[in-house]
């Protein structure tokens, strides 16, 4: 695959492009995995998104894969437990922010709020198709403001405007594949079906 065009930021790490190739982009209505995807960039803030992809499957593990019922009951020991795992990132704000986001999140179910609907009903749950070139593409948007905001006022923390457009980016609300990325006309495709 190394023939292909891609978008210039995986480069030629093998993970990243994988990434690029299979995941980036493509438009998820999965409550599970985009509360995921959200506090996975959490703990991207201020760090390169390869140091979280290098670290996902240890922070899928000691997340309890990512599901929101049971991180929500995590306690002191297990706050200790994530502190002492050098195989993920050992922030103590974003751990309890992983924790209270999955609490909010459940609290927002059971008054009738799905993840999903809250994320995809900032844009009509329909994916934007974007036509960018490389260096067109921006680092946040009146939409991921209006998301980020959103968040915030509901408690969910490292959820700023910019964090919030790379998440956007990654669960395929956006299309921001470069016009010249073999994967934009494969996305776009993905986002005409839903």
């Amino acid at each position: 695959m190394t023939d292909l065009i891609r978008c210039h930021w995986p480069k030629d790490d093998g993970l990243y492009c994988a990434y690029h190739d299979e995941e980036w982009g493509v438009p998820e209505f999965d409550s599970r995995a985009l509360w995921e995807k959200l506090v996975l960039d959490g703990f991207q803030a201020g760090l390169a998104w390869i140091t979280i992809l290098r670290k996902r499957d240890s922070l899928r593990s000691a997340f309890a894969g990512f599901d929101p019922d049971k991180v929500a009951r995590f306690d002191d020991a297990d706050i200790e437990r994530l502190m002492n795992d050098a195989g993920i990132i050992r922030s103590r704000a974003k751990i309890l922010a992983a924790i209270d986001s999955a609490r909010i999140t459940l609290d927002l179910r059971e008054k009738g709020t799905d993840f999903k609907d809250l994320i995809w009903a900032i844009q009509d749950h329909k994916p934007q198709i974007n036509h960018f070139e490389q260096g067109q593409i921006p680092t946040e948007t009146s939409t991921s403001r209006e998301l980020a905001k959103l968040l915030k006022s509901h408690g969910y923390k490292f959820c700023g405007p910019v964090i919030v457009y790379a998440f956007m980016q990654a669960v395929g609300m956006v299309n921001d594949h470069t016009v010249t990325c073999f994967r934009h006309a494969e996305v776009s495709k993905m986002m005409k079906a839903v």
